[in-house]
């Protein structure tokens, strides 16, 4: 199916595994009382500049090189090697973005690549905008069962006994529960240092705790969704995938690169999403820093195949 015919159908139904739909009360339990907890940051009392900086910082530390790095240029598709310890770290720091295992993660992903913009895609938004965002994350989708995924797209991670150690009884919920008692703790020793009352102390942690973990793991939520779904309804193409990814300015720079989602979809391994002087891609930037140290090595550039067809296809929506 070529993308132009995926552009004129009017919608695509949703996954078969997904039919009925059926809410997954945990998932949607889970998003809700995030975004209830985030909202929390518009109380005056629970702000602080410690809070907000911990958010800031947050973003680049578990969004960029949580999601963006670890789980999907390095583990999904192999774009890149860092040591083990290296690659646990960064796997640790996903993890704590609340998106799922490392394990399922890939897997979904992969899946999603194998049938980009098909029914099959977990989360494509010819299904509508919204299925793509979020929609997909709260919906029960057997075709999704972890062993079932697993065995298909992710025994490679599950050959690493840490990730297989994060699937066992939920051992993965437990390190973002221990998170929340980290950020915490952070807030409640800068206040007393600061010589800060008991409840000025009290005040800190939670702001601290709100900020640095609910409100930012919200916005790396949001950035990551519209990777699914804006950036394959709307910007311009670089190559002629069969698919309709496109590359988003506005996401592309907002998600540090994982926006220019066509570039990736036309070259899935390599580590480079950027592929223009003018495509920002600060994740790739980060893999350069650690490259030039040792820290990483089998870094996978563009393929000068696939550069040389740029344009030649390319069209802008």
């Amino acid at each position: 199916m070529t993308n132009q015919t995926l552009l004129v159908q009017s919608r695509l139904a949703p996954p078969e595994g997904s039919q009925p739909v059926r809410i997954d009360r945990l998932n949607a339990g889970a998003l809700v009382f995030y975004h209830a907890v985030a909202a929390l940051a518009f109380l005056p009392w629970l702000f602080s500049w410690t809070g907000a900086v911990l958010c800031i910082v947050g973003i680049y530390l578990f969004g960029t090189l949580g999601i963006n790095l670890c789980y999907h240029r390095l583990l999904t598709h192999r774009g890149l090697v860092c040591p083990k310890w290296l690659e646990h770290t960064f796997a640790v720091l996903g993890v704590c973005s609340f998106q799922d295992t490392p394990a399922r993660w890939v897997a979904v992903h992969r899946k999603h690549h194998q049938h980009a913009d098909e029914q099959a895609d977990p989360h494509s938004p010819l299904v509508s905008f919204f299925w793509a965002h979020m929609h997909w994350i709260y919906v029960e989708n057997r075709e999704l069962n972890r062993l079932g995924i697993f065995d298909r797209y992710a025994k490679d991670i599950l050959r690493d006994r840490f990730y297989v150690w994060l699937e066992r009884r939920g051992s993965w919920l437990w390190v973002i529960l221990g998170s929340w008692v980290v950020f915490f703790l952070i807030g409640v020793g800068v206040a007393l240092v600061g010589g800060a009352d008991s409840a000025e102390v009290l005040r800190m942690g939670l702001s601290v705790l709100v900020w640095g973990v609910f409100v930012r793991t919200v916005i790396v939520w949001h950035i990551t969704w519209s990777v699914n779904s804006v950036t394959h309804l709307w910007g311009y193409r670089n190559y002629g995938t069969e698919d309709c990814s496109r590359n988003n300015v506005f996401v592309g720079l907002l998600s540090n690169g994982e926006g220019w989602h066509n570039n990736h979809h036309a070259d899935p391994r390599s580590a480079r999403h950027g592929h223009t002087a003018w495509e920002i891609d600060v994740t790739w930037i980060t893999i350069r820093a650690l490259e030039a140290v040792g820290l990483a090595t089998r870094v996978v550039r563009p393929s000068p195949h696939v550069r040389a067809t740029a344009g030649e296809h390319g069209t802008a929506s």
